[in-house]
């Protein structure tokens, strides 16, 4: 069911009601689960102001750089 789900997510209609925004999320390398972990937590941390928006996304940048450099790509 997974893959199936995943093949048939439409980027142009990503919900059941209209938004104004497209795309969906899937990546298909194996250090997707654990960065995205880890980018979570930064976010949800800026929204909870234990830090800034800023310092989220530098945090989420340097967190998926550093796994996608330590994997090789």
């Amino acid at each position: 069911m997974t893959l199936k789900s995943i093949n048939a997510a439409d980027p142009l209609n990503p919900t059941v009601e209209p938004v104004p925004y497209v795309g969906v999320q899937f990546v298909a390398i194996p250090e997707f689960a654990g960065f995205a972990t880890e980018v979570g937590q930064e976010f949800s941390a800026a929204l909870a102001d234990q830090q800034s928006a800023e310092e989220a996304l530098e945090k989420a940048q340097a967190l998926t750089t550093d796994a996608m450099e330590a994997a090789g790509y």
